[in-house]
């Protein structure tokens, strides 16, 4: 029987051994626009919080509204691959993408802005899930972590150097211009999937484009558990708490609904949105939880750290790019490194290094004040991610390595969303212990000069997000068992 022109056998055939190098690039171009459109907004919030008067509150949804778009979305994936394959999926995201990026910069009103976020997080949520997907199954047990270094590395190197350009930008052109930094990516990322990016769906298998229907009810339960957590951590602190208290009983009534209905449905035979048996397996179980209080600390930091040299040390957005450009070279260097290891070292001990050395810099944050110099700011945020190198190719294989391989595209797109959850209950929770500490030291991010007072705030912030890696280290020493190996072989 001929097979399609797109199918993964056919590009092999024409393309030779390196195919799946390239598969992996093509996705990998795509991954570091979503992720640039994720972080590198960070550096302008100051600005356009000025241009738009508004408070730190609403400023902080042009990253939350992003997250929750991307943790939602992150579900959809197993049904979109499965549904239109590979090469459509990941081309509409891209264009979503697109859209979302020259919407943003062309917006005159902040709900303009906020809606063109969304849209950058609904499709960041679906391609990210994909490259590790095609990780186990186009390679070999012994070339995963090589392919997840090397791929890791690619991918950092986009936010590495986007927050420098991204501050130099804000400080030439204004705000605006950092959401056109994606439109290059996007366009290329569409060119390569269009050559290398196969129609099919995960294992070679065709897409079923009359398969069943995406789960609506349980999307909706998930988006409004996520909007209520959230919504419910700001109103913890800014009050009333009768509202807090509400929001957030009503998040953990749509938890439990969410997943009455997902094992309701697997029951009848059909597919859910998340498919629970992948949590019977203890390590992707316990890897979970890693996954989601890591992503509490790195995505609440992402958001802490620029604001803190911007409003804290009175850093301008160009000088916050230069002093985390170090950083994001060295995680650059570090990813592919440690993709070595994971292939031989057991995964607990990898992860654990990261998420020590990730406390660690957190709590010499602590240390930092206006009198200090430069370089101490540059080398605490390279140990931290040189934490980050460790645990970014090791916790996603770790956990899913084990897996049957008819689950593998649910792993991947569960401990996204886990991991997306907990990064947007990190972003709200660093805003609301910041508001909270700044208020107990008298001042406020409203007031024009920065103190000692602030310098505090922000350093007992820094300290949270420690113990939070602490509870996290505790969580990944539960990865230890024998490692898994990946059934699928040569067969994106």
């Amino acid at each position: 029987m001929t097979q399609p022109c797109g199918s993964p056998s056919m590009l092999r055939e024409r393309h030779g051994e390196r195919y799946r190098w390239l598969v992996l690039l093509s996705v990998m171009v795509g991954t570091m626009a979503s992720i640039m459109s994720s972080t590198i907004v960070n550096v302008a919030i100051p600005d356009m919080s000025h241009y738009f008067a508004l408070g730190q509150e609403r400023a902080q949804w042009v990253t939350s509204g992003f997250m929750v778009a991307t943790t939602v979305s992150m579900l959809t994936t197993p049904w979109l691959l499965s549904r239109y394959g590979y090469r459509a999926t990941y081309v509409g995201a891209m264009v979503l993408l697109l859209a979302g990026g020259i919407g943003g910069g062309i917006a005159g009103d902040f709900g303009l802005v906020l809606a063109a976020r969304v849209a950058e997080g609904l499709a960041a949520g679906v391609v990210q899930p994909i490259p590790a997907v095609i990780i186990l199954y186009a390679f070999q047990p012994h070339e995963q972590g090589r392919a997840s270094g090397i791929f890791g590395m690619g991918v950092v190197l986009a936010p590495a150097i986007g927050p420098s350009l991204g501050g130099l930008l804000v400080d030439w052109f204004g705000w605006r211009s950092i959401f056109f930094m994606v439109v290059p990516f996007c366009l290329a990322s569409i060119t390569l999937a269009y050559k290398f990016v196969p129609t099919t769906a995960p294992g070679g298998m065709p897409a079923n484009r009359s398969g069943e229907p995406l789960d609506w009810r349980g999307l909706a339960l998930g988006t409004l558990g996520t909007l209520c957590l959230l919504n419910g951590l700001v109103a913890l602190h800014s009050g009333p708490y009768a509202q807090a208290t509400l929001l957030l009983g009503t998040a953990m009534l749509f938890v439990v609904l969410f997943l009455w209905w997902q094992r309701r449905i697997a029951r009848r035979g059909h597919k859910p949105l998340m498919d629970l048996r992948v949590f019977e397996y203890r390590q992707f179980a316990m890897g979970s939880v890693v996954a989601f209080i890591y992503g509490t600390a790195l995505f609440g930091s992402t958001y802490l750290l620029p604001v803190f040299m911007q409003l804290g040390l009175q850093l301008s957005a160009s000088h916050v790019g230069t002093i985390m450009l170090p950083s994001g070279l060295v995680l650059a260097v570090t990813i592919p490194l440690v993709g070595r290891l994971a292939d031989r070292a057991p995964t607990h001990w990898l992860v654990g290094t990261g998420l020590a050395l990730l406390g660690i810099s957190f709590v010499l944050m602590k240390l930092v004040g206006l009198q200090s110099a430069l370089w101490t700011l540059v080398l605490f945020a390279v140990l931290g991610r040189i934490g980050l190198g460790f645990i970014l190719p090791s916790l996603n294989l770790g956990a899913m390595r084990p897996l049957d391989k008819t689950l593998i595209s649910q792993g991947s797109s569960i401990i996204g969303f886990v991991r997306m959850l907990g990064g947007a209950a990190g972003v709200g929770l660093c805003g609301i212990v910041l508001e909270w500490r700044l208020g107990v030291h008298g001042d406020s991010l409203t007031t024009a000069a920065t103190s000692p007072a602030r310098i505090a705030a922000f350093g007992e912030t820094f300290l949270m997000l420690a113990g939070l890696c602490l509870l996290a280290l505790i969580a990944a020493w539960q990865l230890r068992g024998a490692p898994g190996q990946a059934t699928a072989a040569q067969q994106p």
